[in-house]
């Protein structure tokens, strides 16, 4: 068997966006050659899915041209909607409740798609292949925006994991629920994106794997619960149900279990997923202090030491491209497994 890739997506965004702030800064641009050095250390190539206030930076597009001219990474798209042009006001502040794209009419959805994906391929000179929504939201709609304007992969898709309870605009139903949807790589049905189908567009979901069964009284109250925001995110919290291979301070022994996990299933990729922001100190909630960064670094360290003795780094465009014009049998190899 082919070695199977370890792909890396950064979701390339502004600092601690979690905090809702008004005015976006993008300090995090000058932190971002840390991380691509150590990915380079273990032959790593990371995805940069890059939002619009990156995409503006001139840190980042110095950044950017970089990797592409010395073939050690790839950029992609990642859409905020409430501040990437067009800009139209969908509820009375945007900017806290950072409406979902999904939210918006479909032809204010396809401009941004358009708008978007423009002007990354202006600012950098190369098409845009991949792709992930922001906050996670994604629906069929979407899915032909992506294909009108010649994507080849979206990696928005986390299985096990629901976002319905995660609001985007006040009177929205929320974000997009995956959790009956496939764990592994499937070309997606554009009229039902939890389903393989015959489009070209490749679905990478995050790898996101199913943990152990609870004891019936912990299964009872996690149900009793689930209609409750905080009821949910508490469970989650005490009991999870599933674990990403994700960093978050305190997850690096949970992350090579991951590794493991899918070595031993013969998996044909892992992929990981990190915010750019939370690679700099204050960054983000989770990584505060320049001790904290220095703690993910070692969990980073320790992560593609173990990952690289059995996978090899891709790019989501690689991975694409070598499957589907080399085996595409193993790209779909568990595909229609149900998470």
């Amino acid at each position: 068997m082919d070695t199977a890739a370890f792909l890396i997506t950064v979701d390339t965004e502004g600092d601690n966006l979690w905090a809702r702030p008004r005015t976006v800064t993008t300090r995090n641009a000058e932190y971002l050659p840390r991380f691509q050095s150590l990915c380079e250390k273990y032959g790593l190539k990371p995805t940069y899915l890059t939002n619009w206030e990156m995409a503006r930076s001139d840190v980042f597009q110095s950044f950017g041209r970089d990797v592409l001219a010395r073939g050690v990474g790839e950029i992609g798209m990642h859409l905020h909607a409430w501040n990437s042009p067009p800009i139209v006001a969908l509820t009375g502040d945007d900017d806290r409740y950072a409406p979902y794209l999904i939210e918006y009419p479909p032809e204010q959805l396809r401009q941004k798609v358009r708008v978007m994906t423009q002007t990354l391929e202006e600012t950098f000179g190369v098409k845009m292949l991949s792709h992930r929504a922001g906050r996670w939201s994604f629906n069929e709609t979407y899915a032909g925006a992506l294909m009108e304007n010649g994507y080849r992969i979206d990696c928005s898709v986390t299985p096990h994991v629901s976002w319905k309870f995660c609001k985007g605009a006040p009177a929205g139903r929320g974000g997009t629920d995956y959790s009956h949807f496939p764990e592994s790589a499937y070309f997606l049905d554009l009229s039902d994106i939890s389903r393989p189908g015959a489009s070209p567009l490749l679905e990478l979901p995050v790898t996101i794997l199913g943990t152990r069964r609870y004891p019936r009284v912990v299964e009872t109250v996690r149900k009793s619960l689930s209609g409750s925001f905080y009821g949910t995110i508490a469970m989650r919290r005490l009991f999870p149900d599933h674990q990403w291979l994700m960093p978050n301070g305190s997850n690096r022994a949970q992350m090579l279990q991951i590794v493991e996990s899918a070595r031993r299933q013969q998996r044909p990729y892992i992929e990981m997923a990190i915010h750019s922001s939370e690679l700099m100190p204050g960054g983000s909630p989770r990584f505060p202090t320049s001790e904290t960064i220095d703690r993910l670094y070692d969990d980073l360290e320790a992560l593609f030491a173990s990952a690289t003795r059995h996978f090899r780094g891709r790019t989501l465009s690689e991975y694409y491209h070598h499957q589907t014009c080399g085996n595409a049998a193993e790209l779909a190899r568990g595909g229609s497994a149900r998470g």
